[in-house]
């Protein structure tokens, strides 16, 4: 088989991770065509930068190259959907960084979408989750939804033991935290789709989510589907004890977003998963999984992991080595990874894809996955703005 030709959309922070992780995982399978950003200049210094043979002046050009066959999307949230619209009808694989989409406000005329009504925001997301899964489903073409938690090895081998103890699942705690976006984008409703719940909770919502799939397919042929949604938001930093402190070690400056959520997911046969994001806790990124189960429990942690520790008496003795993402100093205890971008999934993850892509067969994070997490994110947030339980459609 012709190696996969793919296609880099974007070149940010994520579009850096996925660059890394294809020359981690270079081989016969796949090659990477060119990048393509909404800033032509930002294109070709990407391009260069990896050694890539193109850079695309839009994505419009990209697509359109039929020696493309599959796209990464590495692009803000708002241009999801009619990203995946684009380049599934023009026959393209999709490989989509989380979330699939949401709801920006779209033609509303508000200049902060997040003070909108959170009943159309969901109605709105509902739609722009049905305009990607049929446009996916009308052209026949892979997807690949980029939820690397499921493919984190710590997670990969939980389910694995899962499935060998053959148990239920009854209760599941999932968490991703850190101190704060960098992006600017982060900040505004009408760019992210949400706060820290879109952007940090996506990512625990989709391996808890996951989970039940597994066990149901397992057990009976058929997923174990959320039903209902009930959570609580809050912006911390707005707090006056915040505000008046006289140095601060938190991102603030939020705008429409939450920088706190925490939702209670309950799934078709009774069980449930609590899931934390959160904007304002220091020490690096936490991102963990517990499992609970008739006959066993799991504790998954992705970051921060102990299998090295290190410590220094003050900040910059490790000056010029990466420790950790997120890290607010090197000073003191700190738990550096060997290979972070492996213990966090992406290696696994686009190997994955690629495999699927050229065999036809489904990926282990796919379409439905994606859909349904959007599902819940918006559930929580209309639930948390009207202080209501929210069933799932």
């Amino acid at each position: 088989m012709k190696p996969l030709s793919i296609g880099i959309v974007g070149t940010g922070f994520v579009a850096e991770i996925h660059a890394q992780t294809y020359a981690q995982i270079a081989g016969p399978s796949f090659r990477i065509a060119g990048c393509a950003s909404g800033r032509p200049d930002n294109a070709r210094a990407f391009s260069a930068k990896w050694s890539y043979p193109r850079a695309y002046n839009s994505f419009e050009e990209l697509i359109r190259d039929p020696e493309v066959e599959a796209v990464d999307l590495c692009a803000p949230n708002d241009r999801h959907r009619d990203m995946i619209t684009a380049a599934a009808r023009a026959g393209k694989h999709v490989i989509c960084e989380k979330p699939l989409t949401g709801a920006f406000g779209e033609g509303s005329g508000a200049e902060a979408a997040g003070l909108l009504p959170k009943q159309g925001l969901f109605q709105e997301a509902l739609a722009n989750v049905r305009a990607c899964g049929e446009a996916v489903r009308a052209a026949g073409v892979g997807f690949g939804y980029a939820e690397n938690f499921v493919y984190a090895p710590p997670l990969a081998k939980a389910r694995r033991l899962l499935d060998r103890a053959g148990g239920t699942i009854l209760d599941l705690r999932a968490e991703e935290s850190h101190s704060g976006s960098h992006a600017e984008y982060a900040r505004r409703w009408s760019r992210a789709g949400g706060g820290s719940l879109i952007r940090l909770g996506s990512h625990p919502i989709g391996a808890v989510l996951h989970l039940k799939r597994r066990e149901g397919l397992r057990r009976d042929g058929r997923p174990i589907r959320p039903v209902r949604v009930t959570a609580e938001t809050g912006t911390h930093t707005k707090m006056p004890s915040f505000l008046g402190e006289a140095e601060h070690f938190l991102k603030a400056g939020w705008e429409d977003v939450e920088d706190w959520a925490c939702a209670l997911v309950t799934f078709e046969d009774g069980s449930h998963a609590t899931i934390h994001s959160s904007d304002g806790v220091l020490g690096g990124v936490r991102n963990s999984v517990s499992i609970y189960a008739s006959n066993a429990v799991l504790q998954v942690n992705i970051n921060p992991s102990d299998t090295l520790k290190v410590y220094a008496p003050r900040p910059g003795i490790f000056a010029g080595e990466y420790i950790q993402e997120k890290l607010e100093t090197d000073g003191g205890w700190n738990f550096p990874a060997p290979d972070e971008d492996w213990v966090r999934g992406y290696d696994a993850e686009l190997t994955d894809f690629i495999d699927c892509f050229r065999s036809g067969r489904e990926p282990e994070s796919g379409l439905a996955l994606a859909e349904d997490t959007v599902r819940v994110i918006y559930a929580a947030y209309l639930s948390a703005e009207e202080g209501i339980r929210v069933d799932l459609p």
